[in-house]
């Protein structure tokens, strides 16, 4: 619809009507996308991800959850309890899951795109069917937990039985051992010094110090105002003056760096939460045959329909092989950002 009544065209009208049978319009030929946000956690996985091929239960993880010898003293006639054979070992079992994004295409929209196309809708629907599964998959990576055709998401790896009691097959009332480190807050913002006592806790948990750890924009934005107000800037005698420096005095951060823990913004987590993960137990398997792997368009004639179908397919799972070194603070204070 033409604007009329706006910058140096006439209202609407009889002239400005005529000036719009006549005139051409000055497209742009790009398409700017409006929809969907950076995803940090889910580059990262896909970047570090594992491979995977078929069959039933296609993750298994041998875990240890219990020992399996008894270590005992002894007197000076050296005699010792006699051994037994504790069962320490345990299955984690996992199934991959499939988001698939169908991409249409239809004759008559062909014919009348062909040669007068600003932007070809074809080409829109297959740039954003990636965007669109990556923005389906940072979605469930925060907040599936219940579903089973989805990742088992954070909620459900980084956990201790509130939101998931049976994780990869096993039971964490049963088996404690597989319960992640989960705190409440208690709806206080943010602080160096309360996320690196959560810091310690996690460490404790699991023996191992998280590797990063996850907010939302407004809760990390609480964490921030902590750092901002300690930071200094120092000029020396002989410097050349911050209005010559590209880009001017440096301030803010990009990570924020807790007990040797960077935090990292992801548009995607929810706002009151701090994951805390150590990812060299969580990782991203990713079938060897579909990642990301477009099928190519069929023909839809079979179903007396002149056009076209495709599909963009994506076989995978989070998983976590061992979750009490992974840890979830919820019930922090955020920021309206």
């Amino acid at each position: 619809m033409p604007l009329f009544g706006s910058g140096i065209v006439p209202g609407a009208g009889a002239t400005a009507s005529e000036l719009s049978f006549v005139t051409r319009r000055a497209f742009l030929d790009t398409i700017t996308v409006q929809t969907y946000n950076t995803t940090p956690a889910l580059a990262a996985l896909l970047a570090t991800s594992q491979v995977a091929t078929g069959g039933v239960s296609s993750v298994t993880a041998p875990v240890q959850g219990l020992p399996f010898v008894t270590t005992s003293t002894m007197d000076y006639s050296g005699t010792f309890a006699q051994p037994t054979n504790p069962q320490g070992a345990f299955n984690a079992e996992f199934n991959l899951t499939g988001t698939v994004t169908p991409i249409q295409f239809l004759g008559m929209e062909g014919i009348l795109q062909l040669n007068h196309a600003v932007i070809p809708l074809i080409d829109a629907r297959l740039v954003d069917s990636t965007n669109n599964q990556a923005d389906f998959m940072a979605t469930m990576l925060f907040n599936n937990t219940s579903n089973q055709q989805q990742w088992i998401g954070l909620p459900g790896a980084a956990d201790d039985g509130t939101n998931l009691v049976t994780y990869g097959g096993l039971s964490r009332t049963t088996n404690p051992w597989w319960q992640g480190k989960v705190y409440a807050a208690g709806s206080v913002p943010p602080t160096r010094k309360l996320v690196s006592q959560y810091i310690v806790g996690v460490t404790k948990s699991g023996a191992e110090m998280p590797t990063l750890g996850l907010m939302g924009p407004g809760t990390w934005q609480y964490l921030v105002e902590d750092y901002i107000g300690a930071e200094q800037f120092f000029h020396r005698p002989g410097d050349s003056g911050f209005e010559d420096t590209e880009g001017g005095g440096k301030a803010g951060f990009s990570a924020l760096m807790v007990a040797g823990v960077p935090i990292y913004m992801d548009p995607y987590c929810p706002e009151g939460l701090l994951y805390l993960l150590n990812t060299n137990y969580l990782n991203l398997y990713v079938h060897e045959s579909a990642s990301f792997a477009f099928s190519g368009f069929e023909s839809l004639m079979s179903n007396f329909v002149l056009g076209y179908v495709a599909v963009l397919l994506t076989v995978a799972q989070l998983v976590c092989v061992k979750p009490k070194s992974q840890g979830r603070v919820s019930g922090f204070s955020s920021r309206t950002v």
